[in-house]
């Protein structure tokens, strides 16, 4: 059976055309971001409080009296957009994965076009669980630590704006490392990675993990780099799974359709 050609100009359009649809699409996605973050900008209170709660049981674990002080007058102005920032990127991601979509579909086939509701869903909870399991799961463990270290001969004074940003680092950096089993299905559905190329590296991403768990772990200590390490290294094995599971749906595609090559 012929190959159905897939809709759009996307194979067929010259360079420029596309870069200027991605310049569009990046505007869009931007546009979004702004839109989002604006919204968060008026919860920013709540936010800021919500960020502030596990320091606040920390302190309360370790029975010290902890103050959030600002170094500079500009300080709290700019937290208070770090806050607006990430809150908008959590709003616009869904509207942000879809100008992705909409940037490579025209080259997809009909049926597969039908993923991007799926897609952007599934995206969008993969980010969020990332960002939870930080909240809820790194930070209760890393933060007392940190705040107990020295705690006998140092009294606690911590500047709101690092804190605010150390704590949204490591929640954006986990809400984005959540979407690699997303990332490796989609690829590998469109033919541009291979479960057996990430299972045949598992060694090289063993030592990828257990690195960059360090960077992101703000501890030294064993227990916090296992928190981190652990659950990244079964998201890579679970990634080697959901590609193999894309491939199968990419081979049924070209048994039904011809190759897309």
């Amino acid at each position: 059976m012929a190959a159905p050609e897939p809709q759009g100009e996307l194979k067929e359009a010259p360079l420029v055309e596309h870069l200027e649809e991605l310049r569009a699409r990046i505007l869009k996605a931007l546009l979004f971001w702004a839109l989002g973050s604006g919204v968060a900008y008026t919860f920013r209170v709540p936010l800021l409080a919500w960020l502030k709660a596990p320091l606040d049981r920390a302190a309360e674990q370790n029975g010290v009296q902890v103050n959030l002080i600002v170094l500079d007058i500009t300080e709290p102005f700019i937290t208070a957009l770090r806050v607006a920032v990430f809150g908008g990127l959590v709003l616009a991601l869904p509207f942000i994965v879809y100008q992705l979509w909409a940037f490579v579909a025209p080259g997809l086939y009909p049926h597969e076009r039908r993923l991007a509701g799926p897609f952007i869903l599934i995206a969008g909870f993969s980010f969020a669980l990332g960002v939870a399991f930080a909240y809820y799961v790194l930070l209760p463990f890393a933060v007392p630590f940190l705040l107990g270290f020295l705690g006998d001969v140092v009294t606690p004074q911590i500047s709101i704006g690092r804190y605010i940003g150390q704590i949204l680092t490591y929640m954006t950096v986990m809400g984005l490392l959540f979407e690699m089993p997303v990332l490796a299905y989609f690829l590998a559905r469109l033919g541009l990675l291979s479960a057996e190329f990430l299972a045949r590296n598992w060694r090289i991403a063993v030592v990828a993990v257990i690195a960059l768990a360090a960077l992101i772990t703000p501890t030294v200590d064993v227990i916090n780099l296992a928190l981190v390490s652990v659950p990244l290294l079964l998201l890579y094995w679970v990634s080697v799974i959901v590609a193999r599971i894309g491939e199968r749906a990419r081979m049924r595609t070209e048994a039904a359709y011809g190759s897309t090559d």
